[in-house]
């Protein structure tokens, strides 16, 4: 059967995040430059192989001088490192709709397996003809496995971040001819 690429429609599609803050509350941002693209054999989903790049100075928490402080050498080093990537490396199929995506994340040089839970929401043409097809993907990893270490000590005991990052997103992938 036929190979088929899909790539990255990024008007419906985002990427975000949540983080733990002063231990009472989640922060949460998202990277607003992205992209990704798929191959599969014919539309089976089931076997994809997916690339993503993050550019991670589009980090945006809708506040500038934190995401600043993100962009620094304290956490992203988006100067030395501007390129996250992901790279699937196995699919394991959980039901019709849900797979959970194993694949390497790199960030800062540092490349780690992650598993994401992803629901594959079906597949549409719109109206101009395109075949699209939507996804919904979760994961969570510890943001001290890629380097990025910073934290504060609060007064009261605790730290200012959490080390879980939750990730979340939406992705619209369009077929391509």
């Amino acid at each position: 059967m036929a190979t088929t690429k899909w790539s990255l429609d990024p008007t419906h599609s985002e990427l975000g995040f949540k983080i733990k803050h002063l231990m009472i509350s989640n922060v949460t941002g998202k990277f607003t430059d992205f992209e990704a693209e798929a191959e599969t054999v014919g539309d089976d989903f089931s076997s994809a192989k997916v690339v993503a790049n993050i550019n991670p100075a589009s980090i945006n928490t809708s506040n500038e001088q934190r995401d600043e402080h993100l962009r620094n050498a304290d956490f992203f080093a988006v100067e030395n490192y501007p390129n996250m990537k992901f790279v699937s490396t196995k699919i394991e199929k959980v039901d019709d709709d849900t797979f959970n995506v194993v694949g390497d994340l790199t960030i800062k040089d540092i490349t780690k397996p992650v598993k994401l839970s992803v629901e594959h929401n079906g597949v549409a043409t719109d109206p101009w003809g395109n075949i699209k097809a939507g996804f919904s993907f979760s994961g969570k990893i510890n943001r001290k496995d890629w380097g990025i270490t910073y934290n504060a000590a609060l007064e009261t005991g605790g730290v200012m971040l959490g080390e879980e990052l939750k990730l979340q997103g939406e992705v619209q992938l369009v077929k391509q001819a």
